[in-house]
């Protein structure tokens, strides 16, 4: 198995507004992740949330509508604040059960809860993400940096006994 916590950064974001975590200890059911490039391989958000539900198969409604919501959060911040190249990635493990959303950007700049810069109406998309993430926070790269959410969900139901006797 291959855990997907890489080592950690030698810049560590310190604010109020970041959760920034070195590692979560977890290990990845699947060691290769759900990958889309937002800049070429798809062509707006809707795009993002189809994919987004194609690639998650079997999480119930309710934990996808969340995750989705997630998602296209974390996205509308990578193209509103930040630059190309933009990636996103999906790592699903099952025991426990949880969806690691990754978004890669070009940018520097630190997503901040209930502040935008854009105009008084926008700002909560990152308050939207604290309540419904388990953890979210900021990994700097060298090129820009990898803003990610931790989502729980339910583990599939699996069979564990034959069917009903009588």
């Amino acid at each position: 198995m291959s855990g997907w916590a890489a080592a950690p950064p030698t810049n560590v974001y310190s604010s109020e507004d970041v959760r920034h975590v070195l590692s979560t200890g977890q290990l990845d059911d699947n060691p290769r992740p759900a990958v889309v490039d937002l800049d070429r391989q798809v062509s707006g958000l809707a795009a993002v949330r189809r994919w987004t539900r194609d690639a998650l198969c079997g999480v119930t409604a309710d934990e996808l509508e969340d995750i989705v919501l997630v998602v296209n959060e974390l996205v509308s911040n990578a193209f509103d604040h930040g630059s190309s190249p933009r990636q996103m990635r999906l790592h699903r493990s099952m025991e426990p059960c949880f969806v690691r959303v990754e978004i890669d950007d070009g940018s520097a700049e630190v997503p901040t809860l209930g502040a935008s810069r854009l105009n008084g109406d926008r700002g909560r998309g990152m308050l939207l993400v604290n309540r419904l993430a388990k953890d979210w926070g900021v990994t700097p790269r060298s090129d820009g940096k990898t803003v990610w959410a931790e989502i729980t969900c339910e583990p599939p139901c699996r069979i564990t006994a034959g069917p009903p006797s009588g």
